[in-house]
């Protein structure tokens, strides 16, 4: 683990298609919600806020996927992301982006690189918080 790093969860806790563990991160000077899924044998980690109205994908907490576990689906309209990465495909954000945020599996143990955020969807994409 480097230096950068915080503790998010086990990896064991990260069920496929299940419920997300949330957390918080710092970027810019601002604390921004975030969310880790398992997907597809993989992580994936974002900003927990969606592209169209910047309101935070889960209706309760940690309940991001749609009933299928195959999207990721924001509880105010409705729009669809791809969990792998985080692209939209449906829904008024279309073609829009989650912002990635950069994570690391150590020892059965998800960690987030503090201040990484690795893709924005635009330079204005960051939620107002």
């Amino acid at each position: 683990m480097a230096d950068k790093e915080r503790l998010i969860c086990r990896r064991d806790t990260l069920i496929e298609g299940g419920l997300a563990t949330r957390f918080s991160m710092e970027f810019d000077g601002r604390t921004l919600p975030a969310f880790v899924v398992a997907y597809d044998g993989a992580l994936f980690g974002y900003v927990n806020s969606c592209p169209h109205r910047g309101t935070e994908l889960d209706w309760q907490a940690g309940e991001v996927f749609d009933d299928a576990g195959l999207y990721l689906v924001c509880a105010t309209h409705g729009a669809l992301f791809e969990p792998d990465s985080g692209r939209c495909v449906g829904g008024p954000c279309q073609g829009a982006s989650l912002n990635k945020v950069a994570i690391d599996v150590v020892d059965g143990a998800v960690y987030l690189r503090m201040g990484r955020i690795t893709e924005r969807s635009s330079p204005d994409a960051l939620p107002s918080i």
